[in-house]
């Protein structure tokens, strides 16, 4: 049987119950909730349904995600969007890294996604590869990289290298998947990040069939930018985003 951990306080879901509009946030690769939730809370301020959950084997033990694979990932951001799908019209999704990867997942799974906007998302990080290949069971953290010195991410302390495992598989279908998303996209990149290569914005930007695409470059962040410097830039560039594509239907 399985070992049972708690929940960190501060990695548990995020849930808004507003408008005819939903937000889908997703959270990243060995982090929590809390990296979202000053995005998550100014959705719901301006109105919109949100929903933030915790990916599976997250913000418990390194030992639980060592044991959760990228298809429970996928499974637990496929079931915030049916939640979202019972109370809501319309439907966004925002992600940071990892969560900008599946993000991207269900705006090319679900045509009727309204517009998607990852944040320095993963989609090929070739030091992985490496990593993969280590004897260790756990690395080191990749955590709480982040330009102002002021704030701290919730996530794991060491990363699983089984985790590390299954997103290099998930990234590569995903990459190929980038064709298949036509919806308003916004890209949200930091031009110094220590986590994913800022050149994947830029892949993902070019590879998308999106009529509406924009990338926004963050001057002023590190890999975490929803915590960092920019997080005010984020959150009202993103906000514009909604509110200009509510009312757009897209075409498939």
């Amino acid at each position: 049987m399985m070992e049972k951990y708690s929940v960190w306080r501060e990695a548990e879901e995020i849930q808004y119950e507003g408008n005819e509009v939903g937000i889908l946030i997703s959270h990243g690769f060995t982090g929590t909730t809390q990296s979202m939730r000053p995005l998550a809370e100014a959705y719901a301020r301006a109105g919109y349904t949100v929903y933030c959950p915790r990916l599976k084997g997250h913000g418990t033990a390194p030992e639980d995600m060592e044991a959760s694979t990228y298809e429970d990932w996928i499974e637990s951001v496929d079931e915030a969007y049916h939640w979202l799908k019972e109370r809501c019209t319309k439907i966004f999704v925002v992600g940071l890294s990892m969560g900008g990867t599946l993000a991207l997942y269900i705006a090319s799974q679900y045509k009727d996604i309204q517009g998607v906007i990852p944040i320095n998302a993963a989609i090929n990080i070739p030091a992985l590869a490496e990593a993969a290949s280590s004897n260790e069971r756990f690395l080191d953290a990749i955590g709480s990289d982040m330009k102002d010195p002021d704030q701290t991410e919730a996530a794991y302390d060491r990363t699983p290298v089984q985790s590390i495992k299954q997103i290099i598989p998930l990234m590569e279908m995903v990459s190929q998947r980038l064709d298949e998303i036509h919806c308003p996209i916004m890209i949200f990149v930091s031009d110094e990040d220590h986590v994913v290569p800022p050149n994947n914005s830029e892949i993902i930007f070019e590879s998308v069939f999106s009529e509406h695409k924009e990338i926004i470059h963050l001057e002023n962040s590190y890999h975490v930018a929803t915590l960092d410097y920019d997080q005010d830039l984020i959150i009202e560039r993103s906000l514009e985003f909604f509110q200009m594509y509510t009312n757009t239907k897209n075409s498939l």
